[in-house]
């Protein structure tokens, strides 16, 4: 008789460094798999300890208590279904990014990835060893082989584990978001597919930590690159994926197939669990914000709605003497839109006290803009102050434009927790309004419908810090610095290249300028949400002080 066996896959959310609170979440799976009568239940590289771990790894302390938090899962685990759990190992040949396999109340096999990562946001050079390739391990009728998340976009790793006589590839991942990544995994571990002739599953974890998203999104694929299975994207998930021998080896059954959806909605997807994860593993449940009925704040505070719930969302207005009555009507129609509450708070008086006490340094001195940023640090500590006294944490609302070229007031506007718009460009924002309010799905917690009105996407972007202020008086229009943007952070392009491409030179090197003269501010801003493979922070590290510039 034909043999079969059942593997249940554990898509979930871990929490950096909560060892006990991980290793429930994996003993809960491994009771539902045992109760659905699984051979082997999945979880995610390096679920035990969260991931990424960074330095943390690096403290004999955390080793010791993973190794203890390991050895006690598996005493947990004895009496049923294989588990398969990633944790770092620190043994005599040093320190690994390992994928453990228990069963019968011990560690089993022990798979030690083998080529760490060291680009985008990856630097696994610098905290573990390298280990030697594995080969396949057997439960029950099955031999298994397990290329750890990096192995598996080489060929050598498969290779070798198909040629030492593996039947199926189980692939554990932690695999962050970013635009356009789902179909670089997906035509990669086809092409292992093509390679090794063998059926492949590809685990990916899900949830915020720091500024990534772990997106899921977790697929099966039969010989020939069929798609088998396919897990939603930015859920947790417990999936019985059952797998028969046949006269030409082992297939997975057909299984969930989501559908994947469009890339406008994976970034909000991103952004709202992003941001609900950041505050949740951090210990706060509100958030407060300064709405000031521009697009930036209002996109921000429909995100913080849909995250943690309209009633946990403080929206803050704080007018000055240049706050046009069009922008209060605004900020009060997004928070009753969203049900938020909405409380003002001028600045006139402090922004009047500041000036008297500085009157005497600043005689026979022209206005300039630091009097505009008197403004924008008065909201900020202000802010500050209503975070401090309630509890909720302040997020900020700068979008990726803005940051780029400096375009905001270091311990003003970019005092805060948290972006959730810090890697969305402002066309992008625009673009995310607009969707926003035509759809709606469950894992928003804010209300559906038009809540951002359209006035407040379609009038000119201003910072209102003096009178009749406009972005583009400091600017170019958005749709041509975005353009710019692109080419100089995402793309990596030189002046002659975007010259070329129809951008004014003069144009370009002001935009260059700013970039780069910027650094300083983004060095000390809030973290956010990544959704680029070109995000500011670990993508991208430029320094500080830099006097080089394009000449082309």
């Amino acid at each position: 008789m034909a043999e079969t066996f059942r593997l249940t896959l554990a898509q979930l959310n871990p929490t950096v460094g909560a060892l006990s609170d991980n290793a429930d979440k994996a003993h809960r799976a491994w009771l539902a798999a045992k109760e659905a009568g699984a051979d082997m239940v999945a979880l995610p590289e390096m679920f035990l300890t969260g991931y990424q771990t960074q330095d943390l790894v690096m403290k004999p302390a955390f080793l010791r208590d993973v190794a203890a938090a390991l050895a006690d899962l598996a005493a947990r685990c004895a009496d049923g279904p294989a588990l398969g759990i990633g944790a770092p190992l620190a043994d005599a040949g040093g320190v690994f990014n390992a994928w453990h396999v228990m069963q019968g109340g011990a560690v089993v096999a022990v798979v030690r990835k083998h080529h760490l990562p060291n680009d985008s946001v990856f630097d696994e050079m610098r905290l573990f060893q390298a280990g030697d390739v594995s080969g396949p391990y057997r439960i029950g009728p099955l031999r298994i082989g397990t290329p750890v998340c990096e192995d598996a976009w080489h060929d050598d790793v498969t290779e070798a584990q198909a040629e030492s006589g593996a039947q199926i590839l189980l692939v554990p991942n932690g695999s962050p978001h970013a635009r356009g990544r789902l179909d670089v995994r997906m035509n990669l571990m086809v092409a292992r597919v093509v390679e090794t002739g063998l059926p492949l599953v590809y685990l990916n974890m899900v949830g915020g930590q720091d500024d990534q998203v772990f997106d899921g999104a977790s697929f099966v694929l039969n010989p020939g690159g069929t798609l088998a299975a396919l897990l939603p994207d930015f859920d947790e998930v417990l999936e019985h994926l059952d797998f028969d021998e046949t006269p030409d080896g082992w297939r997975a059954r057909t299984a969930t197939r989501a559908t994947m959806p469009d890339a406008l909605e994976r970034d909000y997807h991103a952004m709202v669990l992003g941001t609900r994860d950041y505050l949740r593993k951090s210990g706060f449940g509100r958030v407060v914000l300064g709405l000031s009925g521009g697009v930036d704040s209002a996109l921000v505070a429909t995100i913080a709605a849909d995250a943690l719930g309209p009633e946990n969302v403080h929206c803050v207005l704080l007018p000055s003497r240049f706050t046009a009555s069009q922008s209060r009507d605004d900020a009060a129609s997004v928070a009753r839109a969203l049900g938020c509450a909405l409380d003002t708070v001028p600045i006139t008086g402090p922004q009047d006290a500041v000036t008297e006490a500085l009157a005497q340094l600043f005689a026979g001195l022209p206005e300039d803009v630091t009097e505009e940023n008197i403004q924008s640090r008065l909201r900020g500590l202000l802010l500050m102050a209503i975070s401090n006294k309630t509890g909720a944490m302040l997020l900020t609302t700068g979008n990726k434009s803005e940051i780029a070229v400096g375009y905001a007031t270091i311990y003003g506007d970019m005092n805060g927790g948290f972006n959730p718009i810090k890697d969305l460009y402002k066309t992008r924002v625009f673009d995310t309004c607009r969707w926003r309010n035509v759809n709606h799905r469950p894992w928003m917690q804010g209300p559906a419908g038009t809540v951002i009105p359209p006035g407040v996407i379609d009038k000119p972007p201003s910072a209102e810090l003096r009178a009749d202020q406009r972005d583009e008086d400091s600017l170019p229009p958005y749709p041509v610095l975005d353009a710019i943007l692109h080419g100089l952070v995402e793309r990596d392009a030189s002046v002659a290249d975007l010259v070329a491409e129809g951008h004014d030179r003069e144009t370009v090197k002001k935009v260059e300028h700013l970039l780069y003269i910027s650094e300083w501010k983004r060095f000390q801003s809030a973290p956010g949400v990544r959704l680029t493979q070109k995000a500011f922070w670990l993508d991208r590290r430029y320094p500080m002080v830099n006097r080089w510039r394009d000449r082309t």
